[in-house]
């Protein structure tokens, strides 16, 4: 019977962040991805839509 001690070499390792890691990676791609479209659907220029992209890739 287990007196409450356990070995924590048993446990995941930093299993939360490393999701949490992805899952943000994963919601910036789909962001860019999403503005993309919407600029492409508007009717600015390429080279001001390029900007956008740009700069909301640098703010992210």
């Amino acid at each position: 019977m287990s007196d409450g001690n356990y070995n924590k070499n048993l446990l995941p390792y930093r299993d939360y962040q490393s999701g949490y890691r992805a899952g943000s990676i994963r919601m910036k791609v789909k962001a860019k991805t999403v503005l993309k479209e919407l600029l492409e659907k508007s009717s600015m220029p390429a080279e001001e839509t390029e900007k956008l992209l740009q700069d909301f890739s640098e703010s992210l």
